[in-house]
């Protein structure tokens, strides 16, 4: 089911480039800042780019990999799997050659923003990641801010991971922040990338039903001054693209998980996440602190910091 007369749903694979499982560009979004890219590789496999005009950070979504920029190597251990742990991150200055080499086989994230300066290359632990709850009973989500809050510093790129436990609602209230200001003073302008992947929610016993395709559903609508219009039933590896207007909810079906990545960026001189409520659900936020977390939540925690570990 999709209804989408703005063309922002983009299916798993229909983004493909070359070596690129999935690519979004400002040019191929319509739009003037954010990008995605995901790129698989075994173990061993090298690929070369360069970051032109934006910044990325590297994540590991699945697997690990070695970073090299100007002589200089980052090793990301990453993980097995976005529903199994918090991993490791790299920052790419604009303006760089840079070296992917896989060091276990897996898919690899590169978030991006178009940036107007450099800032250095550099590391950040998993440790160094801040996992949090969000919201309460079938609301709870969890995030894990690696490139926003106290995550990477970066020029314009914000970037986060949201997992959100089957049956349950994020992304909600509905939100926008697509005008410097917007209803409440609050709002910053960003556009906006969400990535799907989504993790069976059946018993292991139960091999059928853990085989079924995943299913959740994502909601993007306009204001009377900017119209927009999505409703997508989304699945495995499918992206949705957030140009203006409110936007959720994202619902978990009640057979699988769901995991977004969210990549934001826009031209305002403050790098923040300011959103304004659609006035017709914001009460929600208030039913919050009468209601218990879900108790499914965290599905992993950020692992401790080792003595001497860089941050």
């Amino acid at each position: 089911m999709i209804q989408d007369r703005d063309g922002l749903y983009r299916p798993a694979g229909s983004t493909a480039d070359g070596i690129w499982d999935l690519v979004i560009t400002p040019e191929t979004a319509g739009w003037g800042y954010s990008s995605l890219r995901v790129i698989t590789l075994d173990e061993g496999q090298h690929v070369e780019f360069g970051t032109g005009d934006s910044e990325w950070i590297v994540l590991p979504l699945t697997g690990g990999v070695d970073v090299t920029l100007g002589g200089q190597t980052l090793t990301l251990a990453g993980r097995a799997g976005v529903f199994t742990a918090v991993t490791d991150t790299a920052y790419l200055p604009i303006d760089s050659a840079v070296t992917l080499t896989g060091t276990r086989a897996g898919e690899i994230a590169l978030c991006g923003a178009r940036a107007d300066r450099a800032l250095p290359f550099r590391y950040q632990p998993a440790a160094g990641v801040d996992v949090s709850l969000r919201g309460s009973g079938s609301h709870t989500r969890q995030v894990n801010n690696f490139g926003m809050g106290a995550g990477l510093e970066c020029v314009n790129l914000l970037a986060t991971e949201v997992l959100t436990p089957a049956s349950n609602w994020s992304s909600y209230p509905p939100h926008k922040h697509d005008e410097a200001g917007g209803i409440d003073g609050s709002e910053t302008e960003l556009e906006e990338i969400y990535y799907f992947r989504f993790a069976s929610a059946a018993p292991a016993s139960a091999a059928a039903a853990r085989a079924a395709t995943p299913v959740g559903y994502q909601r993007v609508y306009g204001t009377a001054e900017r119209p927009v219009e999505l409703l997508a039933e989304v699945t495995e590896r499918d992206t949705v693209l957030v140009p203006h207007g409110w936007h959720g909810p994202s619902i978990a079906a009640p057979s699988h998980h769901m995991y977004y990545l969210n990549v934001m960026a826009g031209p305002g001189q403050e790098r923040a996440w300011g959103i304004s409520d659609d006035p017709h659900h914001g009460w929600v936020r208030a039913t919050w602190a009468d209601r218990p977390t879900d108790p499914r939540l965290p599905f992993y925690t950020a692992p401790e910091q080792e003595a001497g570990e860089p941050r």
